[in-house]
């Protein structure tokens, strides 16, 4: 693996050439030069509406940070015990 990174813009163009203009994942990925696995991912991401995927990149940025909290505090309870 070579560890690029592709840009949003780059990422959402390559999904609209499979979702909305009917060409097949394996052709665009092979055209593109990235993986069909990437492309499926970035499909999964990108193929659904701007605001949803806002909505959805919200809770988890929510959820991380709920996680941090709960971790930070269980070690300062658990060190009280010690």
């Amino acid at each position: 693996m070579s560890g690029k990174r592709y840009t949003e813009e780059f990422k959402i163009a390559a999904v609209k050439q499979v979702a909305e203009r009917g060409h097949p994942a394996s052709e665009v990925a092979a055209r593109l030069g990235v993986s069909i696995h990437s492309l499926y991912t970035w499909t999964k991401r990108y193929g659904v509406p701007e605001e949803e995927r806002k909505a959805v990149d919200s809770q988890a940025e929510e959820m991380r940070r709920l996680k941090a909290e709960c971790k930070r505090r269980l070690s300062t309870v658990l060190s009280y015990q010690g």
